[in-house]
């Protein structure tokens, strides 16, 4: 079960329930692998709702490696995520919040 004091969010890939979270290490992952802007850029876009399915695969794969998963975006080109992408894009803009700020 996530720990959302913790900065944890759960995402259900496949059936089996990952705990993810964005640790230092993850984010500077990810940050690395936006190319232009940065986690600041990152949070705007889904604090304005301006953010790309690439925004969101990236979100939630820094957060699956910053629980300890040892795969990339291309595990989860054919992995279904219960919830589907509506489902990933809310866990995504979770992780970034609890990255953060503790939960209320």
């Amino acid at each position: 079960m996530a720990n959302p004091w913790a900065g944890e969010v759960s995402v259900v890939i496949d059936g089996q329930s990952h705990c993810c979270k964005l640790t230092l290490g993850s984010m500077a992952e990810l940050e690395s692998g936006l190319g232009e802007g940065s986690i600041v850029d990152l949070i705007r876009r889904f604090e304005g709702a301006d953010f790309s399915s690439a925004d969101v695969l990236a979100v939630v794969v820094a957060g699956l490696r910053g629980g300890g998963w040892q795969g990339t975006a291309t595990d989860l080109m054919t992995a279904e995520i219960a919830g589907g992408p509506v489902a990933a894009a809310k866990a995504a803009a979770l992780m970034l919040a609890r990255a953060f700020a503790p939960p209320p």
